[in-house]
């Protein structure tokens, strides 16, 4: 399964872990399920989001605009002033095997989560 991840800016290690373990619990996942993470293009200079993936041993995928473009998620999002459908939907469906949802996006503090298999 893969987890899409949106960000705001300067987000730490410790937010980004905190809000994939609450996501899992939630949806009754766990760490051992998950192959990678997928976020735009936008955020692969985001420290934390790339340490999270280190200390976690998930590979971080960050997809151009016209990749998540592709997708149109269920939910609004704020990357829309970007540009952008939306990061977390579109990022965890373009990575998945079977593109399908299986947690839409929901926010953890400055950070969104949505779960696809």
């Amino acid at each position: 399964m893969i987890i899409g991840i949106g960000t705001r800016r300067g987000i730490t290690k410790e937010e980004v872990i905190e809000a994939v373990k609450q996501a899992l619990d939630e949806c009754g996942l766990s760490l051992e399920e998950i192959t990678a993470f997928a976020s735009s293009k936008l955020k692969e200079n985001e420290q934390g989001l790339l340490e999270a993936g280190e200390t976690l041993g998930i590979p971080v995928n960050f997809l151009p605009d016209e990749v998540l473009n592709s997708y149109s998620p269920p939910s609004a999002s704020q990357a829309s002033r970007f540009g952008l459908k939306g990061v977390a939907e579109p990022a965890a469906l373009a990575l998945s095997e079977e593109k399908q949802l299986i947690c839409r996006k929901k926010i953890y503090g400055r950070v969104t989560i949505a779960i696809a298999r």
